[in-house]
């Protein structure tokens, strides 16, 4: 399987979900299908059907996460010297030449994307069009809005 690029927030953020559904929902979903199998006919027992649908989403988020932590491969670009060249992990500031508004993303992985946090997927029509560009460059980028052009300000390692 392919490595999958993280940033070390992003596995962190994966192993403290990957713990709690571990220590904390797993335990609690099998108490209360143990405490539904205590009122009798499980047929008609919704508590205990519900119990089991949320123990199959727990088990399959579990086995997801664990999947991805161990395929992952964790970029902490504050290690890696400032060369002013956008790669995976960096801050970068750009200016849309034809609004001049200015905006200012991280670049992470597929799973760490949060546009309202300004966090966009490496795989983003933007970020394919900045990864690999330097401080000064002027890229042209077809978005899904349509084609823009776009100066590339700052590159920063956050």
């Amino acid at each position: 399987m392919n490595r999958v690029p993280m940033t070390a927030a992003g596995e962190a953020a994966l192993r403290t979900e990957l713990d709690q559904l571990k220590t904390e929902d797993r335990p609690r979903v099998i108490a209360a299908i143990a405490e539904a199998r205590e009122h009798g006919d499980l047929k008609e027992n919704a508590e205990y059907h519900a119990a089991r649908e949320q123990q199959g989403f727990i088990e399959g988020r579990i086995q997801e996460l664990e999947a991805k932590l161990s395929n992952c491969q964790v970029i902490d670009v504050t290690s890696i010297p400032h060369t002013g060249k956008v790669i995976f992990g960096t801050t970068v500031t750009i200016i849309n030449l034809d609004t001049d508004e200015t905006k200012t993303y991280q670049i992470v992985g597929d799973d760490e994307a949060d546009i309202k946090a300004n966090k966009i997927s490496v795989n983003s029509p933007i970020a394919r069009g900045l990864v690999g560009k330097e401080e000064g460059d002027i890229v042209n980028i077809q978005t899904p809005g349509g084609a823009a052009e776009y100066e590339i300000e700052e590159v920063a390692h956050i």
